[in-house]
């Protein structure tokens, strides 16, 4: 009965199914793949589900290589020493033999990041940051590979570490150190590894950075607290995360942040393209990778409706999920309820729920007292910046049943691909973000955190319409009068978002 109602649902299943019985009846051997991949899933299987789940799906994006074991892999990058084709070993990554394939990858990201690539053309030749000495923690991927390489082209000089620990692309880290870029960091790092990276990047013999690019805060934090000496001389400092950001005002708020700063994460173009329409199509791609997970009917919490929970909700409100958010915002609440999403607390529908998506870039969100009413098999994620926002720790527990992704971290980033077209207007606008800084006007700037000024905001969108061949409207004199604007912009105030 079983194999004909197989037959009915699926003729190839029945016939695996018959092979199998046939196999066992006549105890025929298999083959020595099979033999191995058991033996490599009794290996792999004594991690965590999250471990497992954030590496292996995105093995077969940054990979590069085959799925058999490397005796390379078992070794430390730290206790190799790799040198380049130039005789270069100042960098440290997982295998420099990764380069050519890390250099395709890198020049099919450039064919869609036409912003970064105009931005080369045109201010390449008066090279606006020459002289500047930019440290740099952000994620290693090809598209920020191209924001890196077009820092070089401006004139600086860079040296770059990780801000995710899962992320990284080996290949591209390999096709930048290849080109005598100093980069330090590889997929999989430990707590310890991570920190290592970012110090390799600063403690530098006559060599000291007056730049700090940041996603997160971590750079500007260990500079602050191990370099102080070197924290004083810095220029300026470009932060891309909220987590980051709340570091920034902390400092400023105590008195202690000694240089300007550039809040990029909270600009018009980072807030609405990057953070709405990046993880509108990201998580559900991520989720799938991770989970293959059926969405239609599923009932999903949401906490945090700021850009990326508005991405998030719609995105699985579209596939038919039951969303809940929950905010603690307002006005953000507010707009969850008229785009037609449940406002609750957490601790109320958590019994209920099948996922629960964390966006707020805040700690414990969700505690240990959320997941004991958590339904067995329940999946938890982190689509916010900081690694805080679940306890991960309350999992080390075995009567829990939560499937939870990524061990908490950035789910899109750590499992799955981000759209290269949205990291474009991201990676631009740090670019120019750092050129304003680095060639500011003494007194410009204080000691303080700042928005990017809004007509750099709208040269970054201006940038990207071209891709569409779009044509902007020229407002006449008269109009430009009767508003009270110039004809060339900015068309908003500062405080537009």
């Amino acid at each position: 009965q079983v194999i004909v109602t197989v037959y009915l649902v699926s003729k190839i299943s029945c016939l695996y199914l018959k092979y199998i019985c046939f196999c066992a009846c006549n105890q025929i051997q298999y083959p020595e793949q099979t033999r191995e991949f058991d033996s490599r899933l009794t290996k792999t299987g004594r991690r965590s589900l999250s471990h497992s789940i954030s590496h292996s799906s995105t093995d077969s994006n940054s990979s590069g290589g085959s799925d058999a074991e490397n005796p390379e892999d078992e070794v430390s990058p730290r206790d190799m020493q790799q040198i380049n084709s130039k005789g270069n070993m100042d960098f440290c990554i997982k295998n420099i033999k990764l380069a050519d394939f890390g250099r395709r990858e890198i020049e099919l990201a450039e064919d869609e990041m036409t912003a970064l690539m105009a931005l080369r053309k045109a201010a390449q030749g008066e090279k606006p940051l020459a002289a500047a000495k930019i440290v740099g923690c952000t994620h290693v991927t090809a598209q920020t590979a191209v924001l890196f390489e077009t820092l070089k082209v401006l004139g600086a000089q860079c040296r770059w570490a990780a801000c995710n620990i899962y992320s990284t692309q080996d290949e591209v880290a390999a096709a930048l150190a290849e080109q005598d870029f100093p980069v330090f960091a590889w997929k999989g790092e430990s707590e310890d590894d991570f920190w290592w990276c970012i110090d390799r990047c600063v403690n530098v013999e006559g060599w000291e950075p007056n730049m700090i690019l940041d996603d997160g805060g971590d750079m500007t934090h260990w500079i602050y607290k191990k370099y102080p000496h070197l924290f004083k001389k810095v220029k300026g400092i470009v932060e891309e995360s909220i987590t980051g950001i709340h570091r920034l005002h902390q400092l400023s708020k105590a008195g202690k942040l000694c240089v300007p700063a550039i809040n990029v994460n909270d600009s018009v173009t980072k807030q609405k393209f990057d953070n709405l329409y990046c993880c509108r199509e990201s998580i559900l791609d991520s989720l799938k990778k991770t989970t293959d997970i059926m969405f239609g009917g599923k009932q999903v919490a949401i906490c945090g409706y700021g850009e990326v929970g508005k991405g998030c909700s719609a995105a699985l409100k579209a596939m038919g999920s039951v969303v809940y958010v929950t905010e603690i915002d307002p006005i953000c609440a507010l707009q969850a309820c008229m785009d037609g999403f449940r406002l609750a607390k957490l601790g109320d529908v958590v019994r209920h729920v099948d996922m629960v998506i964390t966006c707020t870039g805040n700690k414990n969100v969700v505690v240990r007292e959320h997941m004991d009413l958590m339904k067995n098999g329940c999946v938890v994620c982190n689509m916010g910046r900081s690694n805080t926002e679940i306890d991960v720790n309350s999992l080390q527990a075995p009567e829990l049943r939560i499937v939870l992704l990524a061990e908490g971290r950035v789910l899109n980033l750590s499992s799955s691909t981000v759209p290269i077209y949205v990291l474009s207007i991201t990676a631009t606008t740090q670019a120019l973000a750092l050129i304003e800084l680095f060639n500011a006007p003494e007194g410009r700037y204080k000691q303080d955190v700042y928005l990017l000024p809004k007509k750099l905001d709208e040269y970054v969108a201006s940038l990207h319409l071209q891709t569409f061949d779009a044509h902007l409207t020229e407002l006449t004199d008269e109009q430009a009068k009767y508003m009270g604007l110039s004809k060339y912009g900015p068309f908003k105030p500062s405080y537009y978002r």
